[in-house]
Formats: structure tokens, C-alpha cells, sequence
């Protein structure tokens, strides 16, 4: 009876080892459980009363959140890497990879961070009675890259949709990623002329090389198809995505494909679809990227690549209003560190 309430009150039925808590209730000491409570999340509780000997009741709880908004910035120190220098500011790993994500549209981590920059991220704290429980999104992220400081914005549009957006209300979300693998070392750039380490001879090199160890997954740069899936002497294992009318991005030199993604598979951006490897002409493991706009390869580091979603005027007012806010919190928070605000 309580396994068939779980499912159909609870929509409950699967129990995980170490994750999901049980507590069950007494009215007295030596009396029959009234209560069983569940906690199965940290935002989650079901809590199934007896009614009656053979009656058991369940109800789905969502515990309350208490959103607190964080402001952490720091500075490139010299020597070190965006990822390190946002520990060093004491932002948490979770949120340093979001910004990854993130700024991933705009900039080149290898070419594009050097020491001395700034930057700064705000961001949700998820407490409960208290007690700090999780990280929430990234509300706005700063950064000084050598083309030009980027800021992003997280808005929430009249129609319920959210995303990212620069001080402007242009859409930071691109439909491509400059880097697909985060925090990779780039190790041969986009060029016409370009010795071949293999061949041995100069010929163009049209798409960018990214150090990574085999087995790492590699996320699909865009939403997109599979319109090419198989092997050649220079790519070895290659997978070719096809995005719209104008742009293709193809990935070479993958340890092996995720065996579902296959050729006339619809991939979501950032969905895994394939390994890094070294098949093919390669000296070693890395990813080789290309990005082709209307059929001709272009370098995926300067290429000018397209919104995902701009704001209509009604919504660009509105997100105007809310930058301000924002902006303003950011001012009191950098004022004082040990502060947090709720919007």
C-alpha cells in the first residue's frame, strides 16, 4: 500500500543507496509508526502519515529556499589560470564551471586571459534553516579579456524563458562554442600555412588543436544534426554536425563515438559525441576543431558567430531596468565582501 501511494502521490519509485533518508515516527516509545519521512534531496521531503491501521496518506514536500546572492572577484595572478585564480577568490568549483561555460561564447581561454585581469561573478546561495545547502545559477559574470571586457547577465523573459544577455541586451548566448572542451590548452592554431607535424610540409591548417588526455568527452559545440560519422587517414575518427544553413563544425582524432549518436542524430548543445583520442595523422591526444560557415572553413577563434536569442523591445526595457539592480548590488557587495542581498 505505502509503495503504490509513494508512486502515485509522490511520483516515488526508486530508492538510492547512501542518498535518500529515512526517518520513522512514534507518537510514544513501543507504539506502532505513525509517520515515515523521506528526505530525497535537499530540496525534497515526503512525508506519509497512518490514517488508520490499513490507511497511509502521502504528501510531497518542497522545502523553502532561502536565496541569498554571493559576489566573489579576483585577479589573474601571475602564472596561474582562470580556474586556480577563481579558487583563489574562493568561488566554488560548481560556479567556476558555469562561468566556463559561459564566457566559452566569447572568449579563448588560452589566448585571451593573461595576469592582471579582472573579474568577477554573482551568484545564487541556496540556504535552509540557515545552513547553506547549495550553489544556485550565475546571476552576472565580468571578465577583462584582451578583446574587450565581457559581462553577462541572466534574465528572465515576460514569457518565462531565461538566458544570458550582454549590458546591452544582446544575446550572449552564440549558437556555436569558440572552445568546445573547457579549460583546454590550445596547441596549434587556425592558419593557412602550417607545417604539418606528421607530413612534414606546410599546408593550411583549418581548424584549432586542443590538448586534452584520451577519453576525454567532447561536447557538441552547438545544437545541430550528425550528417557525417566514420574514419580517414587524416582526421582518423571524425564526426561532422551541421547547425543550420550556414554553419558545420566538425571534431577529428576521437579515441572512439558514443555509440547513439549517429549519422542523422539531433544533438543538443553541449550533449557528448565523442572521445578525445589521437587516430589518424595525430603525434598525440587532442581535439581538432574546425567551424565551416556557408561551406568555407573559417578560424572558430575571431569568426563573428550568431545569437542564440536577442530581447524584444518590451523584454530589452525590462532587462535594462533589472541590469541596473543588478549592477547596483554588485557595487554594495564589492563594498562589502562579507554581505550578501536578495533580489
Amino acid at each position: 500500500a505505502i509503495s503504490k501511494n509513494l508512486k502515485k502521490d509522490a511520483d516515488f519509485t526508486t530508492l538510492r543507496a547512501g542518498r535518500d533518508k529515512f526517518d520513522f515516527v512514534r507518537p510514544k516509545e513501543g507504539e506502532p509508526i505513525s509517520k515515515i519521512v523521506i528526505e530525497n534531496g535537499p530540496w525534497n521531503r515526503i512525508e506519509i502519515d497512518c490514517e488508520t491501521r490499513d490507511t497511509w496518506q502521502c504528501q510531497k514536500i518542497e522545502i523553502e529556499r532561502d536565496t541569498r546572492i554571493a559576489f566573489k572577484e579576483g585577479e589573474i595572478a601571475k602564472g596561474s589560470s582562470f580556474y586556480l585564480s577563481a579558487m583563489d577568490a574562493g568561488m566554488p568549483e560548481g560556479i567556476i564551471l558555469d562561468v566556463y561555460d559561459l564566457l566559452a561564447f566569447e572568449m579563448d581561454f588560452e589566448r585571451d586571459v593573461r595576469a592582471g585581469q579582472k573579474f568577477s561573478v554573482l551568484y545564487e546561495e541556496n540556504f535552509s534553516e540557515g545552513k547553506k545547502i547549495d550553489n544556485g545559477r550565475v546571476l552576472a559574470v565580468s571578465f577583462e579579456a584582451l578583446r574587450g571586457n565581457v559581462k553577462m547577465y541572466r534574465f528572465r523573459k515576460a514569457d518565462g524563458t531565461s538566458g544570458y544577455y550582454d549590458a546591452e541586451g544582446n544575446g550572449a548566448i552564440k549558437s556555436l562554442k569558440r572552445t568546445p572542451i573547457n579549460n583546454a590548452k590550445v596547441t596549434s592554431k587556425f592558419s593557412n600555412k602550417r607545417k604539418h607535424p606528421v607530413l612534414g610540409y606546410t599546408r593550411a591548417h583549418k581548424g584549432v588543436d586542443f590538448r586534452a588526455s584520451t577519453g576525454t568527452p567532447i561536447p557538441a559545440a552547438g545544437a545541430g544534426r550528425v550528417v557525417a560519422r566514420g574514419y580517414n587517414r587524416g582526421h582518423g575518427n571524425y564526426i561532422k554536425l551541421r547547425h543550420n544553413g550556414s554553419y558545420e563544425t566538425l571534431y577529428a582524432h576521437l579515441s572512439k563515438f558514443v555509440k547513439n549518436v549517429k549519422v542523422g542524430t539531433s544533438v543538443r548543445q553541449g550533449q557528448t559525441i565523442g572521445y578525445v583520442g589521437s587516430t589518424g595523422m595525430s603525434t598525440g591526444p587532442h581535439l581538432h576543431y574546425e567551424i565551416i560557415k556557408d561551406g568555407k572553413h573559417v578560424n572558430p577563434m575571431t569568426v563573428k558567430l550568431p545569437a542564440i536569442s536577442n530581447l524584444g523591445s518590451a523584454d530589452k526595457k525590462n532587462f535594462l531596468e533589472y541590469r541596473k539592480k543588478l549592477d547596483e548590488g554588485i557595487e554594495e557587495l564589492a563594498k562589502n565582501p562579507k554581505m550578501f542581498i536578495q533580489l
